[in-house]
């Protein structure tokens, strides 16, 4: 089995990848946020910015590129050869208006014939392997019927599919149903992304697609930074453990970020960030995030903080109870 960082930008940096690799375990390897590349005379090594060279990381990465060139996608794959890295992963998937409207991320899912002459491209030339991360659609899941049969004509090394379309953004639920019928369609080694959050999301999703070995964690591993330790069976969940790790884990998330950012105002803007995310696995987590983010000033940011670790155990440690299991119980052959 593969758990698999997902590619979160603004949050899975290498600060955020670095300290939880040092904290925590259970993960395998990170997909790195994508590098957006219009054209190839933007390449150089100044456009891998903080990937550096392959090993640089305790956690291995895996580049991500967003864009619609296939020369740029060839100029990064040769500049990542010489560095190490043996493969390049290609945005399909970016929902964010912005991006699609330009034709790129889950915007070229509209356009078959762009992702066919763009894998033929690449595929022929690339010193890499060559995967793809993508939806199951920009505008509806039927987009897939023209993509797949064009995935399985090139020697992709894997698929990442997050089975929602472009314009859900990262609302609904996944579509299990639509993962199914492209799990049966495609050829590849596929990787199943979306809103695990839970044991209990993981086991019923196993139970569904036991073929599937590769999993990938976004929103469930931000809120919860346990949660490979969790799906693998290797965390013991004291509840005095459990608060000290994660104390320890902020602490340095916090001081790492302070040495690298310019001034009070953008690490109290980054951190706020990350109470978007760790919030969700506090029983009283929704009222102190409310009250922190109102928070201007960074001194009485920290205090807050503090106050809070101060005042358990009047709230506890108690990450999201999931909702793949419900769902089964309700008829999860149903379309999700």
């Amino acid at each position: 089995m593969r758990m698999i960082m997902a590619p979160m930008r603004g949050y899975t940096d290498a600060v955020f990848r670095e300290v939880w690799s040092r904290h925590f375990t259970g993960l395998d390897e990170a997909v790195a946020p994508f590098i957006s590349l219009h054209k190839a005379s933007e390449v150089s090594l100044k456009t891998l910015g903080e990937l550096g060279q392959k090993g640089t990381f305790s956690l291995p990465v895996t580049p991500q590129m967003l864009g619609n060139q296939p020369e740029a996608f060839l100029d990064l794959a040769r500049l990542l050869a010489d560095q190490g890295y043996t493969e390049l992963n290609w945005n399909l998937g970016c929902p964010f208006p912005m991006v699609a409207k330009k034709a790129r991320g889950s915007g070229l899912l509209c356009h078959p014939d762009r992702v066919d002459a763009f894998l033929e491209r690449v595929c022929a030339a690339s010193p890499v392997e060559v995967s793809v991360k993508i939806r199951l659609g920009r505008q509806r899941k039927e987009e897939m019927e023209a993509i797949v049969p064009i995935l399985n004509r090139y020697p992709l090394s894997r698929v990442m599919v997050h089975p929602r379309i472009g314009t859900q953004m990262y609302t609904g639920r996944p579509d299990l149903a639509g993962f199914e019928r492209f799990r049966a369609a495609c050829h590849h080694p596929l990787v199943y992304n979306g809103d695990i959050w839970s044991q209990r999301d993981f086991t019923g999703l196993t139970r569904r697609f036991p073929g599937i070995t590769s999993w990938m964690l976004g929103r469930g591993l931000l809120a919860d930074p346990f949660l490979a330790e969790r799906l693998r069976g290797g965390f013991r969940g004291e509840r005095e453990e459990t608060l000290a790790r994660f104390v320890a884990f902020y602490e340095e998330l916090e001081a790492a970020y302070a040495a690298r950012l310019s001034g009070p105002s953008h690490l109290l803007a980054r951190m706020k960030g990350w109470w978007a995310c760790f919030h969700q696995s506090f029983t009283e987590g929704e009222r102190f995030f409310r009250k922190i983010r109102k928070i201007e000033n960074l001194e009485a940011f920290g205090k807050a903080v503090q106050a809070f670790w101060d005042a358990e155990p009047d709230w506890q440690f108690s990450p999201n109870e999931g909702w793949v299991e419900e769902a089964e119980g309700k008829g999860m052959n149903k379309e999700a």
